[in-house]
């Protein structure tokens, strides 16, 4: 072993080690590795970011932008308002039309993206149908996941591998090479959880009340405002902006009345405030500012809303801005003009030291605000569990949207033009036609992600130059090479499929791709049999909560980390059988 390949390994075991941890986000934990391999003097500046200009970061952006398109135009919100008339109150029937609508969904945009649209969906038909959504909520993250394997565009992962093997001289995947295996899994997929998964999801109760759900009882106190308080005549925003409190203010009542708009409203005596904190933070001014605690107070959901402000949940997405920002760094109540009362993080609630949290993908926030307000923060990145308003977004462009999606298929499926080209066209269309707003573009890429492909493409340059693919290759070949050719498929496949519960799928593809064509070309079979094992196995992120698309639904369904491995670990197997029949049989080793 030469030190380049000892570099290169203590590289990757530092970077899986970094992206299972979730400390550093996954683009910074990118750079960190690229730097180093130029800095070790392993890849040429220009090898390490050769990647960012790979035509397949092209077409991934391009995808990031129709479906945005799709969304933004109303096309999924009709699909949900179908599914609503048509799927009554039946747990059966319910389970299947959310599968096969989110598979379908996922063969022409990203797992996660599907998961993300057609959640508050999914939400109000378990609520509709009186159901816990832990019983719905899976169903629909695995659906999407399946769905996704079936065609190239169907996730990210599909088009990176493909990309990749024209490096190997062998040509990319077709749009459908892969829809056969991927049809299949979804069949299987949804058989199971009808008849045996079903049996196996948790039933968690979701409480009706937001502040019994979000335990923040402790954390809210009503106190009244005595004659010579210091802060009688004064607004709320001069008490904040003077720090005379050190606490937040969430309702005001007044003669009995709740007031609305009270931020601008100047404090009177007898006004009881409810305030955000802790009892011994209120102690400690309250001598001073001319505050009396009320005792025997008892929060609930309408203590916290009057006829313009309400609560809302909403689940923060993959936002270059928000996430890894603190709500203090982002001024989030004075832009947004909402407050964050707590931040739930899979299944964690946290209602101290919010200022100072940073958010991540997935986490969801209960914030209190007035519906306008509500609208801005979800464009700016964010899903709300339950729809603030009736409105279609631009029902207008919906045929635009449905022609750029078409031709980008049609162009793709004739080879017409080249994918990256193809998706530009579509988003030229889009923009055109104002179904997309020029202002909106940048911020409909997920450019954490397209920083960590371009990385991992890199990094599989730097396992073909140093020899790292050929060396692992061998000790494969050497340690199960004599069980035959299908136990070494089979290993490939529990290999990715275990390094992609800890990591994105993506960055595990990559990974696993060079050792596994090296391992192919040793044994003298088929490299592209095993380059397509290692596709799917990418996606078979079931058994954790990790993948985004589980972490998304994590929080509404309630779930327990235990529920993944529970129900996960069965479909898994199903899958590796699935697929150890059909791959050798489409893709002949020999």
């Amino acid at each position: 072993m030469t030190s380049a390949i000892l570099t290169v390994l203590i590289l990757l075991c530092v970077a899986v080690f970094l992206f299972a941890l979730e400390r550093i986000p996954i683009d910074i934990v990118t750079m960190m590795l690229l730097v180093t391999l130029v800095l070790t003097r392993i890849l040429t500046p220009q090898e390490a970011f050769a990647g960012f200009g790979n035509d397949v970061v092209i077409t991934i952006c391009g995808l990031f932008v129709l479906t945005a398109g799709l969304v933004k135009t109303g096309v999924v919100d009709t699909v949900g308002r179908w599914a609503h008339s048509v799927a009554g109150s039946d747990p059966f029937r319910l389970t299947l039309i959310v599968m096969v609508l989110a598979g379908l969904s996922a063969a022409v945009m990203k797992n996660t993206t599907t998961t993300a649209m057609f959640l508050p969906m999914v939400i109000g038909l378990a609520e509709r149908a009186r159901i816990p959504p832990s019983k719905l909520l899976m169903p629909l993250a695995f659906g999407a996941i399946l769905g996704g394997t079936s065609t190239l565009i169907g996730t990210s992962t599909n088009l990176v591998v493909g990309d990749a093997l024209e490096r190997y001289g062998m040509p990319t995947y077709t749009m459908f090479e892969l829809t056969r295996v991927g049809a299949v899994l979804m069949v299987v997929g949804i058989t199971y959880m009808l008849t045996i998964g079903v049996r196996l999801l948790p039933k968690h109760a979701v409480p009706d009340s937001l502040t019994e759900q979000y335990q923040i009882r402790e954390y809210f106190t009503e106190v009244l405002v005595l004659p010579k308080s210091k802060l009688v005549g004064k607004t709320l925003d001069e008490v904040y902006q003077r720090k005379m409190l050190n606490l937040h203010v969430v309702g005001v009542l007044r003669n009995n009345q709740r007031v609305t708009g009270y931020a601008e409203y100047h404090i009177q005596e007898g006004d009881l405030l409810l305030v955000e904190g802790k009892i011994d933070d209120i102690l400690r001014v309250k001598a001073e500012i001319g505050i009396e605690i009320l005792p025997d107070f008892k929060l609930s959901d309408a203590d916290l809303e009057t006829e313009t402000i309400e609560l809302f949940e909403i689940i923060v997405l993959n936002h270059i801005e928000i996430i890894g920002s603190t709500l203090k760094e982002l001024n989030f109540h004075e832009r947004f003009q909402v407050t964050v009362l707590a931040i739930d993080r899979q299944g964690e609630t946290r209602v101290s030291k919010l200022s100072s949290t940073r958010l991540r993908f997935g986490d969801v926030l209960l914030v209190q605000g007035k519906r306008q307000n509500i609208e801005r923060l979800v464009s700016k990145g964010s899903v709300l569990l339950k729809e603030v308003t009736d409105r279609r977004g631009r029902p207008g462009k919906r045929r635009w949207a449905l022609t750029a999606l078409a031709l980008f298929l049609g162009f793709s499926v004739t080879h017409t033009l080249a994918l990256p080209v193809a998706a530009l066209v579509s988003v030229l269309i889009l923009l055109g036609s104002r179904a997309i707003l020029v202002r909106e573009l940048y911020d409909l890429i997920d450019w954490r992600l397209i920083v960590l492909i371009a990385g991992m493409m890199s990094f599989g340059t730097a396992m073909e130059k140093t020899g790292t693919d050929k060396y692992l290759a061998q000790l494969i070949v050497q340690l199960v090479g004599g069980y035959g050719e299908l136990a070494v498929l089979a290993g490939f496949f529990v290999l990715t499929a275990a390094l992609t519960q800890p990591m994105s799928n993506q960055a595990a593809a990559l990974v696993v791709l060079p050792i596994a064509i090296k391992t192919a070309v040793t044994l003298g079979v088929n490299p592209r049999t095993f380059a397509v094992m290692v596709t799917l196995a990418a996606s078979c992120s079931f058994i954790t909560p990790l993948e985004p698309a589980c972490v998304l639904i994590y929080t509404p369904g309630h779930y327990r980390f235990f529920d993944f491995v529970k129900v996960g670990t069965l479909l898994t197997i199903m899958v590796f059988i699935v697929v150890m029949m059909m791959v050798p049989l489409l893709w002949p080793l020999h």
